[in-house]
């Protein structure tokens, strides 16, 4: 092992998952000495400088009222009635095509992002990635200027925001195995929270200035060319740029890097497969290896409900503008609280506990939103508030398991997989939600497919066991 680390570095590990022997967990490097203040908000603050491309432009604003309306249908279907087929099959064209643009973006980081993950662990260059990721994402919100309202724009507006996804997550993969560099066992769930919570907090108050922006009539701005929405796009991207510098300047690498892992990006795939099986392989890793796997089922539900819940509230519930903007506020607000709390129960009881209860409550909320369509807002108001204060808990929860289990010096690689097995499955929330929608030519029946894979993740998560790492109270 390496010398004693410095300014939050961590040693090398002294063995590695695919020689046969558990390096040793990450976590475990820092002991119980905690992280300065001042390197835990400049982490968490990351999140909060992402979250609108999540909240404003992919779930409640851009997408919701801008993309998938009548402003991108052909002018003679967008002249019809609300309430006639033709106009209703079209819109539902659009968030099925949103759906199909998510899907692709799901097979890209599926094939990149452990591999880059893999190259950044053997550099000790996480924060380069998140950079590249970083820099990119908003690049394509900086892009969402030229998405004008028209039909033959629709899917530039799609591939940017597919892109934006894409480059979204390699910059998570990074972010998320900094985060090993400044916990410990003991306080790895609420940090992981603190994170979370952050980026929920940082939506609602992004949502606050759009709906400023509406009540002052878009400061005399014209309402032609979707002029306020693409500026609101244009807003996104320089609030990352402000608030993603402090972890730039103030968190360290999570290690110093593994040049014996240096290899040709095309050989890194073999690497990788290597790795895979030798965390199946060895019996202290195989729990690791089975919650990757059923992890990517569950998460994928979870991103279903955010990315296509505020469809369900415009298209199924009729949300208007503002009271689409107040919902995703007091949805923000509830899953910014319930999960910084959540995490101090992460800490108690394990969070596998957190992500069962988190993962049933979801399920019940969600099949009482489709089987009391007919009963109007409130349900959706009621359903879909319960749904957003249990996401957040499951999505904090899911990344302290892992993060408990995670060898030194591989942070980047797992997290990577992470990401992949997680986007290996991401075919099945959009996917079954276009399915069902095509099936039915009716978008509420798209609630039914993301709650089908919230119930298969819980399933699959029932057998896997908490590790030792992942039950600091040795309750679970």
């Amino acid at each position: 092992m390496s010398e004693s680390p410095q300014s939050g570095e961590v040693p090398e590990p002294a063995a590695t998952a695919n020689s046969g022997a558990v390096g040793v967990i990450g976590l475990d490097l820092r002991g119980d000495e905690p992280a300065p203040k001042k390197q835990v908000f400049s982490w968490a603050l990351w999140d909060w400088a992402t979250q609108p491309f999540n909240t404003v432009i992919l779930t409640f604003i851009f997408t919701a009222l801008y993309l998938t309306t009548e402003a991108f249908l052909p002018a003679d279907v967008a002249a019809l009635g609300e309430d006639d087929p033709i106009r209703k099959a079209a819109e539902a064209d659009l968030a099925s095509g949103l759906g199909l643009g998510s899907t692709i973006a799901g097979i890209a980081i599926l094939l990149i992002a452990p591999v880059l993950g893999q190259r950044a662990d053997a550099a000790g260059r996480q924060k380069l990635w998140l950079g590249i990721g970083t820099g990119a994402l908003i690049a394509c919100m900086f892009g969402l200027w030229f998405v004008e309202p028209t039909p033959t724009l629709f899917w530039l507006g799609v591939a940017l925001i597919s892109a934006g996804s894409v480059f979204g997550e390699i910059a998570a993969v990074n972010s998320n195995a900094m985060l090993i560099g400044i916990a410990n066992p003991r306080t790895v769930g609420r940090i992981s929270g603190l994170g979370w919570g952050f980026g929920y907090i940082g939506g609602i108050l992004a949502l606050v200035l759009v709906v400023v922006f509406y009540m002052l009539d878009w400061f005399g701005l014209p309402e032609d060319g979707g002029l306020p929405f693409r500026i609101i796009a244009v807003g996104c991207a320089i609030w990352a740029v402000v608030f993603s510098i402090p972890i730039f300047l103030n968190v360290p690498e999570p290690s110093l890097g593994r040049p014996d892992r240096k290899v040709g990006f095309f050989a890194s795939y073999a690497l990788l497969v290597k790795d895979v099986v030798g965390l199946y392989r060895n019996p202290e890793t195989r729990n690791t290896f089975w919650f990757l796997l059923s992890s990517a089922v569950f998460r994928d539900g979870l991103g279903g409900v955010f990315a296509f819940g505020a469809i369900i509230a415009g298209q199924v519930f009729g949300f208007e503008f503002l009271e689409l903007v107040i919902f995703g506020i007091a949805a923000n607000l509830i899953a910014g609280v319930s999960t910084i709390i959540a995490g101090r129960f992460d800490d108690t009881y394990g969070p596998k506990r957190i992500i069962l209860v988190s993962l049933a409550s979801m399920v019940i909320a969600g099949l009482a939103v489709f089987f009391l369509v007919d009963a109007g807002t409130v349900v959706f108001w009621i359903g879909g508030l319960i749904l957003c204060a249990f996401v957040g808990p499951a999505q904090a929860a899911a990344r302290s398991f892992l993060a408990r289990v995670t060898p030194a010096g591989r942070e980047g690689e797992i997290f990577g997989l992470y990401a992949t097995t997680g986007r290996a499955a991401s075919w099945m929330s959009s996917g079954a939600w276009t399915l069902l929608i095509v099936l039915t030519g009716a978008t509420a029946f798209g609630i039914v497919g993301i709650v089908i894979v919230l119930i298969a993740g819980f399933l699959l998560l029932l057998p896997v066991k908490a590790t030792p790492n992942a039950a600091v109270s040795g309750r679970e």
